[in-house]
């Protein structure tokens, strides 16, 4: 990432407030305590037990807590705030933190309907502020590294892209967690881990044209499904095949297949904790190069990109129009698995 150059002093950090404190409001969390560009001033969580267990948190030592997003938002001093809320309280949370004069840093699903995410995206232009995502993904070193090989056209024509992202860690959660409900998380491999996926594509080919998803129940008792695959179709003729999986152990890869050559990127560990990667590029004519990547922290990454657009150094890396495409996907992934059929994807607006 870029850093701002020595002979300038780094600007203050970004006060940030984080709305949200589960296991992965703890996660980001821990992220801005390691990172100089943001300080952690303020949380919100509603669950009063929860609350009274934030009191002997030392990642939250100085920091006011809320009871809601209400006393959050107005909190005197804040220039950001973090939403690792349920999904479909994103938009009214964008919205809402936008009017307040504040820059928004949206885990991901940003929304689950491109309604929704134009309006939230709206906002935030209307009021000229930064609206990040949290796909961490394309922040990992690799990803970036495949980004400039795509780029410089060592792989030719990108011909297709195969991904996975599976887990088992829901097994840990109660069944009555957010994540595994229908009405808070519908197509639960889609919004957990596969949303990772159908971004990098779009990273790649740009807006797809149509999907054919399918959901099933096979591994668990998760009501929002635990085995999910899907096929992106582009434009250009290119295909994305797209599997998440919540009830196997952690398997991580992308592979994009060009007419020249192809890259495969393995994670060795989930993305929270990463311990690396295993990369495999074949091009034509060459002999197949391995090699292992060291771990880095693509989650601070994104949120001191974040952090940086904030600050004037350089523009976030995510366009709005990349957002957008997400969501409009997600929407007709989740049509399709319902609908049992192909789906056309929605154009966004903007």
């Amino acid at each position: 990432m870029a850093s701002t150059p020595a002979s300038n002093p780094r600007p203050a950090p970004v006060q940030v407030g984080l709305l949200g404190y589960g296991w992965w409001g703890k996660t980001i969390a821990r992220q801005l305590a390691a990172s100089p560009w943001l300080q952690l001033a303020a949380v919100a969580e509603v669950d009063a037990g929860a609350r009274a267990a934030m009191a002997t948190d030392p990642v939250l030592a100085g920091v006011a807590v809320h009871a809601g997003a209400e006393a959050l938002l107005a909190q005197p001093g804040l220039e950001a705030v973090v939403l690792c809320t349920p999904h479909q309280q994103h938009a009214a949370q964008i919205v809402a933190a936008a009017e307040a004069g504040l820059h928004v840093f949206c885990e991901k699903p940003l929304c689950l309907t491109l309604a929704d995410a134009e309006r939230a995206v709206a906002a935030c232009q209307a009021r000229g502020r930064v609206l990040g995502i949290g796909h961490e993904r394309r922040f990992e070193p690799e990803v970036v590294a495949l980004w400039q090989l795509i780029a410089a056209g060592t792989l030719g024509t990108v011909l297709q892209i195969e991904a996975n992202f599976s887990q088992d860690k829901f097994f840990a959660l109660p069944r009555d967690n957010w994540r595994l409900s229908n009405a808070h998380a519908p197509v639960g491999p889609l919004t957990a881990t596969g949303i990772h996926l159908v971004d990098l594509a779009i990273a790649v080919l740009g807006p797809c044209e149509t999907v054919w998803a399918r959901l099933a129940t096979l591994g668990s008792g998760f009501e929002n499904g635990d085995t999910l695959a899907v096929m992106m179709a582009f434009p250009n003729g290119a295909n994305a095949l797209v599997s998440a999986i919540l009830a196997t152990p952690f398997e991580g890869r992308f592979a994009v297949y060009g007419s020249q050559g192809w890259v495969e990127i393995r994670d060795r560990t989930h993305p929270e904790q990463p311990t690396g990667w295993d990369i495999t590029i074949a091009l034509r004519g060459q002999p197949v190069q391995r090699h292992f990547a060291e771990p880095a922290p693509s989650v601070r990454h994104n949120l001191e990109a974040f952090a940086q657009a904030i600050r004037g150094v350089q523009p976030y890396p995510v366009t709005a129009a990349e957002m957008l495409a997400n969501v409009a996907a997600l929407e007709a992934i989740m049509q399709s698995v319902q609908q049992r059929a192909p789906v056309a994807v929605a154009a966004a607006r903007g």
